[in-house]
Order: structure tokens, then C-alpha cells, then sequence
């Protein structure tokens, strides 16, 4: 079930109301828990290798055993392998989506969609029906590192859309890992 939550409601993201510019809004399925403060973003390609695949799910598997909620994009490649990993682990994973909940980008990840939302929470900024835009990608971003600590980059090239979560994170004071 989609809810919304406000910037002024108790459940909203404590680390979120720090950034310049904080969503006022969030749609959510599922539940923000305490334990979600203590979050890393792990992002790289949509067109990873299958190391990079093998590495984004070993790191949110090894992250979620150790209680460290995994925040990703829930798109192709290293995101969707990250939140498959803290699913493996039993853990807690965040998707920040860059469309509304009426339109679940990629289609393909759809039954990953349920499980995150069952077992953490997949948020978007973005009304039900917005599609998925290519301008809103770069403006998710922003909360993906906004609601994690530090942020890994496991793959990307060198002008790749997984850099832009990596400049967020180095405005908002995170740490970066790569």
C-alpha cells in the first residue's frame, strides 16, 4: 500500500531533512525502521559486467548481514544486484525509484519491487503516475545518497548516470567509496 509521508511527519527520514533541498513529500511502500539510519548506497552501471553484478550482490549481502541497510535505484545492473543481495541476507534495502509507483522502472524488476517493499521500503518523490523520465533520474539521486552515509560505486564508466549520486554524496558531506 502507497502512503505518503510528509517532511514533518515522525517516520520521515531524520538524514533526509539535512539536505539543501529535501523532498517535502515521500510515496512509500513499506516502512522506514530505526535501524534505516544506518544505511550505505551502493549504485554503479545498468550495463555492468558480470563481476560488477557479482560484486553490487556480494556488497549488499555483506552490508545487510552486518545490520547496514542497503539504499539503491532499483535499475538495471549493480542497483538491482545490491538489493537482491540484502534481500539473500535477510536484510533491509531501500529502492528510490525515479518514477511514480504507477509505472516500476524497469518492468523486468517488478517481483523485486514486492520483496523490497516487503522487507524495507521502495520510495519515490514522484506522484503515482510519472513515468519515468529520463530528467528524473538525476533528481532521485540526490535522496539515494541523501538517506545513506556513504556510497559505493562498484562499476561505472567514465560518464556514467552512477557518478551523479556520487557528486550528491560529495555535497551532502558522505563518504565515498569506489
Amino acid at each position: 500500500m502507497i502512503r505518503t509521508i510528509s517532511i514533518n511527519d515522525a517516520e520521515y527520514p531524520k538524514i533526509l531533512r539535512t539536505l539543501h533541498s529535501p523532498p517535502k513529500a515521500l510515496y512509500v511502500n513499506g516502512s522506514f525502521k530505526e535501524e534505516d539510519d544506518f544505511a550505505v548506497a551502493i549504485v554503479g552501471s545498468r550495463r555492468a559486467s558480470r563481476y560488477g553484478i557479482e560484486m553490487g550482490e556480494k556488497l549488499g549481502y555483506d552490508l545487510a548481514l552486518s545490520g547496514v541497510t542497503v539504499v539503491s535505484g532499483m535499475a538495471r545492473g549493480i542497483d538491482s544486484a545490491a538489493h537482491r543481495g540484502a534481500l539473500k541476507a535477510g536484510g533491509r534495502t531501500i529502492a528510490v525509484m525515479g518514477s511514480g509507483h504507477g509505472h516500476i522502472y524497469p518492468a523486468e524488476n517488478k517481483d523485486l519491487y514486492k520483496k523490497i517493499a516487503e522487507s524495507g521500503a521502495v520510495i519515490s518523490e514522484f506522484e503515482n503516475d510519472i513515468s519515468p523520465l529520463p530528467r528524473n533520474f538525476p533528481i532521485r539521486n540526490r535522496i539515494i545518497s541523501g538517506l545513506s552515509l556513504g556510497i559505493v560505486v562498484v562499476e561505472a564508466a567514465k560518464n556514467s548516470g552512477a557518478l551523479i549520486p556520487t557528486d550528491y554524496a560529495l555535497e551532502q558531506g558522505r563518504e565515498v567509496f569506489a
